[in-house]
């Protein structure tokens, strides 16, 4: 069950990271087209809708980040709060539904929770 519990965080990890590189990607793309569109209005516009997004999904990436670590860890509240993540990852075909499957099978079982109780 250890193995399961370090992948889950290492993958938990990974979305987190993800998340945050397509914030950067977004900040960068939005930025970059609206200085390349040359128009004050514009640059702005695009400049602050990109940052809105980019902190949104940045946001959004950070339980992920702060999940992992728990499970990394072997903090007790950490697998509450992926069990949560995993829930709402079920609505994210394909790849979030396959982890929040994986989630819920590994973490529900009786030793993880004996693992990170203590």
């Amino acid at each position: 069950m250890k193995q399961h519990i370090d992948i889950l965080g290492w993958l938990y990890i990974a979305f987190g990271a993800l998340g945050l590189l397509g914030a950067a990607v977004v900040l960068i793309a939005a930025v970059g087209g609206g200085l390349l569109s040359r128009d004050a209005e514009s640059a702005a516009l695009f400049s602050g809708i990109g940052f809105f997004v980019a902190v949104l999904v940045g946001a959004l990436s950070l339980p992920n980040l702060i999940g992992g670590w728990g499970l990394l860890k072997r903090k007790s509240w950490s697998r509450i709060l992926v069990i949560v993540l995993g829930c709402l990852g079920l609505l994210s075909i394909p790849l979030g539904t396959a982890l929040g499957i994986y989630t819920l099978w590994a973490l529900t079982k009786p030793e993880a929770r004996g693992l990170l109780s203590q």
